[in-house]
């Protein structure tokens, strides 16, 4: 096998280690944002159930109108908003902040975004 086949296999096998590492942390910042995401909904619903009084009837309302005002959104079930809402009693005294990713500063990104000009002259 030549020297330009191995390098080649290295080359190949190097960017397939890197895809496969950014999609690991993908999934990591999107389940970490879901689950804030989550905790937030039912941290709402439950302070405006302790500041209101309100009670469970409010879910099924809850549910039909996300249905109708994000109809592309899934997930806003009865059953799913109780179970943000058991989520956030369960777990109140977490503090759920933003994933790493969005905490890093602009200078620390490896590929810093190009303005018009940049990408014209290249």
């Amino acid at each position: 096998m030549s020297s330009k086949s191995i390098d080649y296999k290295n080359l190949l096998s190097g960017i397939k280690t890197r895809v496969r590492q950014g999609q690991t942390k993908i999934f990591q910042s999107a389940n970490a944002e879901m689950l804030a995401t989550y905790w937030d909904i039912g941290k709402m619903i439950h302070e405006r159930q302790q500041l209101e009084g309100w009670g469970k009837g409010v879910i099924p309302r809850l549910a039909a109108d996300l249905k109708n005002e994000l109809s592309d959104v899934k997930g806003f079930s009865e059953r799913n908003i109780l179970r943000m809402l058991t989520f956030y009693k369960e777990y109140q005294s977490l503090t759920i902040g933003q994933p790493p990713v969005a905490k890093l500063e602009k200078e620390d990104n490896l590929i810093s975004p190009l303005s018009v000009s940049e990408l014209e002259r290249n």
